[in-house]
């Protein structure tokens, strides 16, 4: 794997966390941040829809599920990096947040906002999935049939 695919990954991973957070979770662990660099919008906040496709088992052949409203920005920081965001729904201060974060992750601030901004969004979804997964297991009913003693 080259250095460029690892730097990929490593993008997509933090892209799709920002995307998966909340936007009120993510305003209040950016809200003490000081410092924020000037940029320029390459493409404002604008909202849309996009095609939600789903597969049938989960392997069998896609179909369209419906359609989703996302939110989605383009930003370029004074030092050349761009930062996109993505979000669900129609929280324009949180697509913003998402391509500036994903702007400064590539400049030499990046173990900071890990440390300020990722490592606890990323513990609190691993919670709330553990929360949910939990939820659903204490719904559980095991069916097993019981063999009769009659031949």
């Amino acid at each position: 794997m080259t250095a460029q695919d690892k730097q990929n990954k490593a993008r997509k991973a933090w892209m799709g966390l920002l995307a998966k957070s909340p936007g009120e979770r993510l305003a209040a662990l950016t809200g003490h941040m000081t410092g924020w660099p000037e940029y320029e919008w390459l493409r404002p906040p604008e909202v849309g829809g996009v095609m939600v496709r789903g597969r049938t088992g989960g392997t069998g052949a896609p179909f369209n599920l419906g359609e989703m409203t996302v939110t989605r920005c383009a930003l370029r920081l004074a030092t050349g990096e761009v930062g996109h965001g993505y979000v669900q729904g129609r929280d324009k201060a949180h697509a913003e947040r998402a391509a500036l974060i994903d702007a400064l992750m590539q400049t030499e601030r990046a173990e900071e906002l890990r440390r300020a901004v990722l490592d606890p969004l990323e513990t609190q979804l691993q919670a709330d999935k553990a929360s949910r997964a939990a939820k659903a297991a204490a719904t559980k009913v095991d069916f097993f049939t019981m063999v009769r003693g009659e031949d």
